[in-house]
């Protein structure tokens, strides 16, 4: 069963079961959400994108077009998504750059995600950060730039630390 509460507006009927949708969410009508995802309050989902299974979105989060999140990802409160490196007012570019966002990755909360980046698998991303580069899987980054700083397992224990 998906539960949208009624100040949501959801215009996707491609919505999985079991996903949750909060207060004041708006989720464009060609987004395709997977199956048991938490998507908090006040987040925002563009028409380009497509988020798998189990995936939790905090509040306050903006995704955009050509932004995949795949499944059992973490997206902290208030992540920020960019998907335009050259950004003008009311010029739109010819294809807005993707972001890919790894199965089991976790990104902490206000870090920043500059756009044509991948998040490998089960990497993690420290509260605000600032991506700059593509992060390898299982690697534990943050600063600004974010930096790695070391390793991480599939269940989220830090194995090594650079």
């Amino acid at each position: 069963m998906i539960k949208i509460h009624p100040t949501a507006e959801v215009q996707t009927e491609s919505i999985g079961d079991g996903t949750q949708v909060w207060q004041y969410c708006v989720i464009l009508s060609k987004a395709r959400i997977g199956k048991n995802c938490n998507i908090n309050f006040n987040v925002f989902i563009e028409n380009e994108v497509e988020i798998g299974n189990n995936v939790t979105i905090k509040s306050g989060v903006q995704i955009w077009d050509g932004i995949t999140i795949l499944d059992d990802v973490f997206i902290g409160p208030n992540v920020t998504f960019t998907n335009d490196l050259i950004p003008r007012s009311k010029k739109y570019p010819e294809r807005f750059e993707k972001t890919v966002i790894q199965k089991g990755a976790s990104i902490g909360a206000n870090a920043t995600i500059i756009a044509g980046h991948t998040i490998g698998e089960y990497a993690l991303v420290g509260a605000g950060s600032v991506v700059t580069k593509d992060i390898p899987p299982y690697t534990v980054w943050y600063g600004n730039p974010a930096r790695q700083r070391g390793k991480i397992d599939k269940k989220g224990m830090i194995i090594r630390e650079l």
